[in-house]
């Protein structure tokens, strides 16, 4: 089961005719909190455990939870109410499992995400991921093995919505290879003509 598709919600870049179609206010400031308050938590957390508390397992409770909390809010209010998106898993009677990817098609009486909750969104589900990656990574050269359980457990639960999300942006059955090589032949195109303009 596939949900609709509507380029009704910015992912990288915006025209100029929807970009003047949009307000730039936040709709929704709540939503919009909350979808950076528990990612910046739980990195915070993460970075000042050592000082926070000498206990590991309640750093890492609260890291987990922190980044639980994250994953819900995101995946079941944020990414809905900032950018009219959402997405879910579905487990059928014959064990199979099904991606469902909706975006909120765009009509009379519905509101259009505004470009600052936009930015934010997109802002958010891409930093935060990258940053526990470099977590990954700094724990490994470290070698503060007890915390690799925790920084997996982030990157997993980060890339999962923004895995979810950019799906539910180009489509459910699109390939996202060849999304990123006609989103870049794009920005090839764009330059070479400005190039040529200014000739």
């Amino acid at each position: 089961m596939i949900g609709q598709y509507e380029d009704d919600v910015p992912l990288f870049d915006e025209d100029d005719s929807t970009r003047k179609q949009r307000s730039s206010n936040i709709k929704h400031p709540l939503a919009s909190f909350f979808h950076l308050f528990f990612r910046a938590s739980a990195i915070l957390v993460y970075l000042l455990c050592e000082v926070l508390s000498s206990s590991f397992i309640a750093c890492m409770v609260t890291i987990i939870l922190l980044l639980s909390c994250d994953f819900w809010t995101v995946k079941n209010v944020s990414g809905r109410l900032m950018v009219g998106l959402r997405w879910w898993n579905r487990v059928d009677d014959d064990g199979k499992s099904h991606w469902v990817f909706e975006a909120r098609k765009q009509g009379t009486g519905r509101k259009v995400p505004s470009s600052a909750e936009s930015r934010i969104f997109w802002l958010g589900l891409v930093v935060c991921p990258i940053v526990w990656v470099f977590f990954v990574f700094s724990t490994l050269f470290s070698f503060k093995i007890k915390w690799l359980a925790v920084v997996i457990m982030g990157v997993v639960l980060q890339w999962a919505n923004l895995y979810g999300y950019v799906r539910c942006k180009v489509g459910g059955g699109t390939n996202l290879k060849n999304v990123a090589t006609s989103y870049f032949g794009r920005q090839f195109f764009k330059q070479a003509m400005n190039k040529e303009e200014g000739l």
